[in-house]
């Protein structure tokens, strides 16, 4: 994990910032649409070299938000009480040269499971979410 974004590992808001990279399954993301508003979408994520790889639907709405508007911020759920922030912001654009979904083998070690339960392989999943954005992550705020 490419990390020179992230907080400080040795301090515990870094350390809860890589543990939820790890561990959390979702992850909000959030584009603007053409009339300026936010377009917030739960998806599912990899940590990857400093960013997200997030594989989509062929006309998911975020990927023309993207075109013109590349700033995007991906936050976390909070905790019961509110705490446990976690944001990111970044710049969205297509990795056209990343693999499938089904030949990366972070992605499918996360999420072979759920890809078989909604798609009923892996290898259709990817045919159902061809394609890949990479946000490559410039900012991190939380507490």
């Amino acid at each position: 994990m490419a990390d020179g974004v992230l907080p400080d590992p040795s301090r515990p808001f870094g350390q809860r910032v890589r543990e939820r990279l790890e561990h959390e399954r979702v992850v909000w993301f959030t584009t603007t649409g053409a009339d300026g508003t936010p377009q917030p979408n739960p998806v599912w994520f990899v940590w990857d070299d400093g960013g997200f790889l997030i594989y989509n639907a062929a006309h998911a709405k975020r990927l023309s938000h993207i075109q013109d508007r590349p700033q995007v911020a991906l936050h976390f759920n909070s905790n019961e009480q509110g705490g446990d922030i976690v944001v990111f912001r970044g710049l969205a654009h297509p990795a056209d040269t990343q693999p499938p979904a089904h030949e990366t083998p972070a992605y499918m070690a996360k999420y072979r499971e759920a890809m078989e339960s909604i798609s009923g392989s892996p290898e259709a999943f990817s045919k159902a979410y061809p394609q890949v954005l990479r946000v490559q992550v410039n900012a991190v705020r939380g507490y």
